[in-house]
C-alpha cells in the first residue's frame, strides 16, 4: 500500500475509494468510446477498401499510398502534438483531436482522386496524434499511480472492441444507399 493510503484514516480511505471510483464511472466509459471510434476509424478504409477501389478507379498502389500515408502523418505529427497537449492542456486538445479527426473523416467521404485522398489520410493521421498520450495524460490527473495501469487497461479494452464491432457495422455501412452516397 503507498504511504499516503497507509497515514489515512479509514473514513478517509472509504471516502479516497469512493471518488476514484467515481471518477473511473465517469472517464473511463467515454475513453474507451473514443478509442474504439480511433481504431474504427485506422480500420474502415479496409473494410471500405473492395467497394472504393472499383468505384473510384483506385489501384491496389494508390490503396496502399492513402492507408499507409495515414500512420506517416500520426508518426510525423506525434511530437508537435503532444508538445501543444502540455501547453492547451488534455481537455481541451482531446476535443481539438476528435473534432478534427471527425471533420476529416466527413471530407474522406467526398474525396474523388487519389490525391486528395492520400492528402486527407495523411491530415486524418496528424489530426489523430496525440489522442492516446492524451489519455494517459489526463489519466494521471485523476488516477493515483498506484491503480492507473488498471484503468488503462480498462480503456485500452475498447482495441479488440473495435475489432469485434467494426465488421458489421462496416458491413452495414457498405450496403446503405442514400442521398447520391452508397457504401
Amino acid at each position: 500500500m503507498p504511504r499516503a493510503r497507509r497515514l489515512m484514516n479509514p473514513a478517509e480511505l472509504v471516502r479516497s475509494d469512493k471518488i476514484l471510483a467515481r471518477a473511473a464511472w465517469r472517464l473511463i466509459p467515454f475513453m474507451a468510446l473514443m478509442y474504439v471510434v480511433a481504431f474504427l476509424d485506422r480500420s474502415n478504409i479496409s473494410f471500405a477498401a473492395l467497394q472504393m477501389n472499383q468505384e473510384l478507379g483506385f489501384s491496389p498502389q494508390v490503396y496502399g499510398n492513402a492507408a499507409g500515408i495515414f500512420f506517416l502523418g500520426y508518426f510525423l505529427f506525434e511530437v508537435p502534438s503532444n508538445l501543444a497537449l502540455q501547453k492547451v492542456g488534455a481537455r481541451i486538445w482531446m476535443c481539438r483531436i476528435c473534432v478534427s479527426w471527425g471533420f476529416l473523416s466527413m471530407l474522406t467521404a467526398f474525396s474523388k482522386e487519389p490525391v486528395s485522398f492520400c492528402i486527407l489520410r495523411f491530415l486524418l493521421g496528424a489530426a489523430e496524434a496525440g489522442l492516446y498520450p492524451g489519455m494517459i495524460l489526463y489519466m494521471t490527473y485523476w488516477f493515483p499511480q498506484s491503480t492507473r495501469a488498471r484503468f488503462i487497461a480498462l480503456f485500452l479494452g475498447g482495441v479488440p472492441l473495435s475489432a469485434v464491432i467494426g465488421g458489421p457495422i462496416s458491413g452495414w455501412l457498405l450496403g446503405v444507399e442514400g442521398h447520391g452516397l452508397h457504401g
